[in-house]
């Protein structure tokens, strides 16, 4: 069964000590399971997605603008890839099994081409790792779940700075959504 693994948000504003909306240590703790993850996908010759969250400051139209302080910015260190896997993308970016894309919603699948991107590569399961567990991972999960793709979840790759979302989120994949979690 041809698979992706998908690596939500993990950028410096969601994951670095000091970023606008982070997950702070919980975040950072997941680096090296992630890393882990994306080198045996691409030695399996699996497919790497990182959907990577984009926002302009203060844009009106946009309805997290409500909810959060500015983060994602674009052209900003915040929406840059956090530690490690900033090297790793720039060292796999151009391998074909590496895709990178900008999202403006919680979900990957929402107003973005991910979803023909996989049928096309006829990939049938996917391997949600990131941040945050109750937010953009979960919102993401229901989407493919609703687009019957198989989902596994490694629970030490992903992360939330709300520690009870976090848990309820690894229940509802595993309880609602059929999802493996590892």
């Amino acid at each position: 069964m041809k698979q992706a693994l998908l690596i939500i948000d993990y950028t410096n504003d969601f994951v670095a000590e000091d970023g606008a909306l982070t997950c702070g240590i919980e975040g950072q703790k997941i680096a090296g399971e992630i890393l882990k993850l994306a080198n045996n996908f691409l030695q399996r010759e699996q497919w790497v997605i990182l959907p990577t969250d984009l926002h302009k400051k203060n844009d009106p139209y946009h309805p997290e603008t409500k909810l959060f302080p500015p983060h994602n910015l674009k052209n900003s260190w915040g929406r840059n890839l956090y530690g490690p896997l900033e090297e790793w993308y720039q060292k796999n970016q151009d391998n074909d099994q590496v895709y990178f894309f900008d999202k403006n919603r919680y979900s990957a699948f929402a107003n973005s081409d991910l979803e023909n991107y996989l049928r096309s590569r006829k990939i049938e399961e996917l391997w949600l790792t990131g941040v945050c567990t109750d937010i953009c991972v979960l919102h993401t999960a229901i989407d493919a779940f609703n687009k019957n793709f198989n989902l596994v979840i490694p629970k030490s790759a992903v992360a939330s700075f709300d520690s009870q979302g976090h848990y309820w989120a690894l229940q509802h994949f595993k309880n609602c959504l059929g999802a493996k979690i590892i």
